[in-house]
């Protein structure tokens, strides 16, 4: 398959707005209740300017959704803290997001960290997964994969979705714990069953390559079309190519061109170059070279190296371009360089047709290509 295992992302969530308790916020909870936001900012800021810890949380809350109030992130931040240091779990957990994000305050990965640790602590599993991340990237704390792997635990016994997809990750990967692919398997499973498109992606590779679990096509192209099915363009790129090769389902070049086309439109480079060879072939769709010369040249502009090679061969064959043998040469530079050894035999023909100032001249674009 052209995809792996998918990375590690940060979730910078918070839970939705709970519906106060009008017996403890009296009648701005009944507000808020009814959609009358002004109101329940007018009745919940004197009880947050005395120190009421959930209508300080609340009042951040509101301003940072712009309910009752023009939203204000700085505002936000400074109800946030007031709640966070009372000790409100909520709090400390959106104070560290925003520092991570640096939204409403400058970027600060060590307060981000703070913040988190003391969410995470009081057994808040958003922050114990965010926790982790930061410890995974060593970003403001120290580089530590098994701290991390422990703070994704915390998170994933708890049924965090994106904790049990990280931990499936470190599993598989060999990294902060013993590598261990039926781990990983157990974690993607539990990620993928509440709906987490990496983890299914992730999960449909296991079954592809037989790790962890026997190998299933079949299955494997189940939990690609679940994450596919979410817009995951790495998971349509994997569908796409099960379709091409029929493997778990009867071969189908159009349905391929369908998923590569998903994929690619979201900037899938491996998916723009499938889709290019496609429409080179006149596979799934009509023969057309320009249409494959339009999507080598955006998998190329990413620095794809076949991509790279195949855009060069068609500057080289003048096929949906005009031949032209400098762009064919400085491609295909650009491929070598990458170590593509078919790249090299393209220029060595190519020099045969070549004066020294073209050569020069290609040269000069393959260095002005790697800036785009």
């Amino acid at each position: 398959m052209f995809v792996g295992l998918m990375t590690v992302s940060l979730m910078l969530l918070s839970p939705p707005i709970a519906k106060a308790d009008p017996a403890d916020l009296d009648a701005g909870g009944q507000a808020f209740n009814r959609g009358d936001y002004a109101a329940a900012i007018r009745e919940w800021m004197p009880l947050a300017e005395k120190g009421h810890i959930q209508a300080q949380y609340l009042l951040g809350q509101m301003y940072d959704d712009g309910k009752g109030v023009p939203e204000d992130d700085a505002v936000a931040v400074k109800w946030y803290r007031k709640a966070a240091e009372q000790g409100h779990v909520d709090a400390q957990y959106d104070l560290g997001s925003r520092y991570h994000v640096g939204m409403g305050v400058s970027y600060d990965p060590n307060e981000a960290a703070k913040w988190y640790r003391k969410a995470a602590e009081q057994g808040f599993a958003f922050a114990q997964h965010n926790l982790g991340v930061m410890y995974a990237r060593g970003e403001g704390v120290p580089k530590d994969d098994a701290e991390a792997v422990r703070w994704y635990r915390k998170a994933a016994e708890q049924e965090h979705p994106e904790a049990q997809y990280s931990l499936g990750l470190m599993y598989a990967r060999g990294k902060g714990v013993p590598e261990d692919d039926a781990e990983a398997v157990r974690w993607y499973r539990k990620a993928a069953e509440r709906g987490n498109a990496f983890a299914q992606n992730n999960l449909g590779v296991m079954y592809d390559n037989g790790k962890g679990v026997p190998e299933d096509d079949a299955e494997a192209v189940r939990w690609y079309r679940k994450a596919a099915e979410q817009g995951n363009a790495s998971a349509q790129l994997n569908l796409g190519v099960m379709y091409a090769r029929g493997e778990g389902v009867p071969e189908d070049d159009a349905e391929a061109v369908r998923w590569y086309r998903k994929a690619a439109e979201q900037g899938n480079a491996s998916a723009q170059l499938n889709l290019g060879v496609m429409y080179a072939r006149g596979e799934g769709v009509p023969e057309d070279d320009a249409e494959a010369v339009r999507w080598y040249r955006k998998a190329a502009e990413q620095g794809f190296t076949s991509a790279q090679y195949n855009l060069g061969v068609m500057y080289a064959r003048g096929e949906g371009v005009p031949e032209d043998y400098v762009r064919a040469y400085a491609w295909c530079n650009m491929a070598a360089a990458q170590g593509n050894e078919r790249a090299n035999k393209i220029k060595d023909a190519l020099r045969l047709h070549m004066t020294a100032a073209d050569i020069s001249e290609a040269q000069k674009l393959s260095a002005e290509l790697e800036h785009i």
